[in-house]
């Protein structure tokens, strides 16, 4: 039987707007019959289209890709069919584990090979790609870590088909931290919406890299950058509410009393608004009725418990109070403005290496023991140096010569064992 869709239908299905597809109807570019005010397109004919507008050859993934309308600068992008015969062949093999392994070649052919392994198992992707800045990055000895020549469009188009491969990489309950340059980085979101849907854009996270600039030019300081933090399926990825300690400014604020021996605390309210007519939480407590309209948040057996280890605070009226100590607080829900400066050159052992607790943070938060944890942009092993620490399972990818020479000697100090592979072609 034929199978017609609405427009609806494949919105939904590319993670475009509906205002995109009528624009491929309009153009011709898409067939549809019109019924009314309404279009529906013919299985065959959506089938057509996706195929015409791939960018990643068939053979590789199953998910084609459709440009947004109205961007020029993205219209120019091209992209190339990856298909090559390349191989993975081991350069040192210290475990036979499947993960924990540093894989050396060009990202899109080793994702390639890797993805039939992993798909949909990778739990959480953090990439630190290049800026498309137009620059050669090289350490202090002037030794050159890696280029990042690629710019504008080609690099837009090289990002985009490495992205399409790491969304196939993903769980369902898998998260994607994208760190980027402010300069690229808004075109770079309109890919990641079509890429993973709209929907499934989190939050762009202002990151501090540096201290405050006075430079020059007639522009404002820059001072940050930015990480696009999208989920494979929104509300479902890996959340495990890590909290910011508060600041000793917020503690003098929100903890205003001192105890004489256990330091600064504040009091809450012990009942709540609505009343309990029959059930334990409305009956009389040690002489005492809640306020009307309301019930005591806690069982009387749990509010004597609290009494009679001092945490209730009795007024010089006879009212009664919880009490919260500042040691006791679980710390606040953490922000989208994240000061993690970048450390010197003389500081670290690769250029551009960011700063390990904003990973820290990043894992801690959107993995859990034993997830799989992949950064296809390596570098200097950051992040799967991070992840091996908090008991992560790992997959690390670069081409540069630097990076693999430092990833080794980091886990060489650390003795820790991992496999190295390479890619070859032929």
């Amino acid at each position: 039987m034929s199978k017609f869709y609405t427009i609806e239908n494949i919105s939904e299905t590319l993670g475009v707007t509906r205002q995109t597809i009528t624009k491929y109807i309009k153009e011709e570019k898409l067939n549809a019959v019109r019924l009314g005010k309404a279009y529906r397109i013919h299985e065959t004919d959506f089938v057509n289209f996706i195929n015409a507008n791939s960018i990643i050859s068939d053979n590789v993934i199953d998910y084609k890709a459709i440009n947004y309308n109205g961007f020029s600068f993205l219209n120019k992008i091209h992209s190339n069919n990856h298909n090559g015969d390349y191989r993975l062949e081991p350069l040192e093999l210290n475990h036979k584990d499947a993960y924990n392994t540093f894989f050396w070649g060009d990202n899109i052919y080793v994702l390639q090979q890797l993805l039939p392994k992993i798909r949909s198992k990778v739990d959480l992707i953090y990439i630190d790609p290049p800026f498309g800045t137009g620059q050669i990055f090289s350490d202090m000895d002037k030794i050159e870590a890696y280029d990042d020549t690629l710019i504008n469009a080609d690099f837009l188009g090289f990002l985009r088909d490495r992205l399409y491969l790491l969304k196939e990489c993903l769980s369902k309950n898998g998260s994607i931290y994208l760190h980027i340059d402010k300069k690229i980085g808004h075109y770079v979101k309109v890919i990641m919406d079509e890429v993973f849907g709209h929907r499934n854009f989190i939050n762009d996270i202002t990151r501090i890299k540096c201290n405050p600039k006075n430079f020059s030019r007639k522009a404002y300081g820059n001072q940050s950058d930015m990480i696009l933090f999208y989920a494979k399926n929104r509300d479902h990825q890996i959340w495990n509410e890590l909290k910011e300690p508060l600041e000793e400014e917020e503690v003098s604020v929100l903890f205003q009393k001192k105890h004489k021996t256990k330091g600064r605390y504040t009091t809450h309210p012990i009942h709540a608004p609505g009343e309990t007519i029959d059930g334990d939480t409305g009956q009389e407590w040690k002489g005492l009725k809640p306020p009307k309209g309301r019930h005591w948040r806690y069982s009387r057996e749990e509010l004597t418990r609290l009494d009679n280890a001092g945490l209730i605070e009795w007024s010089s009226k006879g009212n009664p109070r919880k009490i919260v100590f500042a040691n006791n607080h679980e710390g606040k829900k953490i922000q989208d403005v994240w000061e993690f400066k970048d450390l010197g050159k003389s500081f670290v052992n690769y250029p551009t290496q960011k700063n390990h607790d904003l990973l820290e943070r990043i894992i801690l938060n959107s993995s859990n023991v034993d997830s799989l944890v992949l950064d296809c942009f390596a570098g200097s092993g950051g992040t799967i140096v991070t992840a091996n620490k908090f008991h992560r399972k790992w997959i690390g990818i670069d081409s540069s010569d630097y990076s693999l020479r430092t990833i080794k000697e980091t886990f060489n100090k650390s003795g820790v064992a991992v496999n190295y592979v390479a890619l070859v072609k032929g």
